[in-house]
């Protein structure tokens, strides 16, 4: 007997070939039939007619590693289960949960404060510790990760700038190194972030190195995407070509007007770069602001040794007026990582006005979530730095942020549509919600945005194109086996929609209204939503490198 037997429906497989017509028979997690199925009878049978059948959405650049270790992680998820995501990969832009030591650990809390919904204490060490913990708390979605270049670096240096010592490397390499064979897959590097931002080029391309020893894959929040455009993506080119692994760019986009253009040069980049034998792509997500922690606007020193000392610095005036002339004057330059460059000045490249207040962890300030900076400036009659600087000391950084003006602003999305089109690109949220203030609309919107507004309205890429870029693109590039492609033999995970009505309704005003147009999703071959009814099932597996 068949577990789920899905009849009549129009099958894109995700491999890019046009749909057919097919009948998909499941047998606990993995399918075992596809073809027209008259024999045999079913625990639950799904009738798609009219509908499309295709492999769950894989998101390459999820931050839900802490939300998938809390208790109410389904209901934190659901956004992102109602827009049809089977698998999460976690640990992105350097910044993973492990593997940590006693003396990093509270480094890292602080760090990844912008990413908690709740409190909670952190039960693991390692990186076998952490996929453990997930296992045992039950997950409804599948989840892999990668390991965080700043978790590794901050084990053996803290927040500390300045290139390792020999010994300090070979720790970094020693940890990169078990992470790996505890099921990791490879290395994520944030270098707009302490304290990856300190790294140069030499270090990570060692670490590389270990990551290509296992296959994995190097991922990168590039240096920069305004003024350092350009010399950001000649260095992951470089880290590829010297360490020989593969390596990706993750949300590939370019922030500010004035950097636009940049876009196509770096795509061209990439297909030379391909051309010379480097394994390189990238993802993105479909929507021109971009969410991350609101302290990502100020320079690299002010945020030298974490989180406290960010503070302390923010409180004294001498040191707080030097902040700010560099926020307000300085222009990023190259190298980024020697004492006093910059690889990303945030508000020289959007302005104030373009910078927008996501969630603040406190009850006391909640009245200025959803302001821009120079709004929240005229309301405490401060200038936006003093305001924004003073706000995160009350709220001991714990601030998130909207960016506005990345790869297109409110008035076009031309320059986003060539990374959508792009045939080296993939799909990818970038996004959570935890619960509170305002949450990236991408969290509830990304996929169904594809292929309601690029795909049905505007007639930007095939429907069998895009279901490919958010399914078996993914999985190839992080090395997933067995999922992304609807065949036989592969694990279930299945996502039924309506091609005439799937669409985005979460808005940059209402960003937690679930999208239409999505029936059925499986994890696993178990029903986890029905009809936009979500299942509480924990149908979810740990994926690990290897296995």
């Amino acid at each position: 007997m068949y577990s789920v037997l899905i009849k009549n429906g129009k099958v894109v497989d995700g491999t890019g070939n046009p749909w057919f017509y097919a009948d998909i028979a499941i047998k606990d997690d993995r399918i075992v039939r596809i073809g027209q199925i008259t024999d045999g009878e079913s625990e639950t049978t799904i009738d798609a007619q009219g509908y499309m059948v295709c492999p769950g959405f894989i998101d390459q650049h999820s931050h839900t590693d802490l939300i998938l270790a809390s208790k109410d992680r389904l209901k934190y998820v659901e956004g992102r289960i109602q827009q049809g995501i089977t698998t999460e990969i976690l640990g992105n832009c350097g910044i993973s949960v492990a593997p940590v030591s006693q003396e990093s650990k509270e480094l890292m809390k602080t760090f990844v404060e912008w990413m908690k919904p709740e409190e909670q204490p952190w039960e693991w060490t390692s990186m076998a510790d952490y996929l453990d913990f997930l296992e045992k708390a039950g997950l409804p979605v599948n989840v892999g990760t990668l390991t965080g270049h700043g978790a590794i670096r901050a084990i053996p240096m803290g927040f500390r700038s300045g290139r390792p010592s020999q010994d300090e490397l070979n720790v970094m390499k020693k940890h990169l190194a078990e992470t790996l064979e505890q099921g990791s897959f490879g290395m994520s590097i944030g270098l707009i972030y302490a304290p990856g931002m300190y790294a140069d080029t030499k270090e990570l391309i060692e670490l590389s190195r270990v990551v290509a020893e296992y296959q994995g894959l190097v991922t990168s929040h590039v240096r920069g995407s305004s003024e350092t455009n350009i010399f950001a993506e000649r260095e992951l080119i470089r880290i590829g070509e010297r360490s020989g692994c593969r390596v990706h760019r993750s949300h590939n986009e370019a922030v500010g007007e004035d950097h636009w253009d940049k876009i196509e040069k770096s795509l061209q980049m990439e297909e030379e770069a391909r051309k010379r034998g480097v394994d390189i792509a990238y993802d993105m997500f479909p929507y021109t602001a971009a969410f991350t922690m609101m302290v990502a606007i100020y320079p690299p020193w002010a945020l030298e040794g974490g989180g406290e000392a960010f503070i302390k610095r923010l409180q004294d005036p001498e040191t707080r007026k030097q902040i700010e002339e560099d926020v307000e004057e300085m222009v990023p330059g190259w190298p980024t990582w020697t004492e006093g460059s910059w690889p990303h000045n945030i508000v020289g490249a959007t302005g104030w006005k373009n910078i927008y207040i996501g969630y603040i962890a406190g009850e006391k300030n909640k009245e200025y979530e959803g302001l821009n900076l120079e709004e929240l400036g005229q309301r405490l009659d401060k200038s936006p730095f003093d305001a924004i600087s003073d706000l995160l000391i009350e709220e001991k950084g714990a601030i998130s942020q909207l960016i506005f003006g990345v790869s297109g602003d409110r008035e076009t999305d031309v320059p986003l549509r060539q990374l959508i089109t792009h045939r080296l690109g993939g799909f990818c949220t970038d996004a959570i919600d935890i619960g509170m203030g305002i949450p990236h609309p991408a969290s509830h919107g990304t996929y169904p945005r594809i292929l309601g507004k690029y795909v049905r309205e505007e007639k930007l890429l095939p429907l069998e194109d895009a279901i490919r870029k958010m399914t078996s693109f993914t999985a190839h590039r992080i090395n997933l086996k067995d999922r992304g492609i609807l065949r036989e033999g592969l694990f279930a995970d299945i996502v039924i929609f309506d091609e005439e009505t799937i669409i985005d309704k979460a808005t940059f005003e209402q960003p937690r209204q679930f999208p239409e147009g999505i029936e059925y999703v499986l994890v696993n071959g178990h029903i986890l939503l029905k009809k936009g009814n979500l299942q509480e099932t924990n149908a979810g597996k740990v994926l690990r490198r290897g296995d």
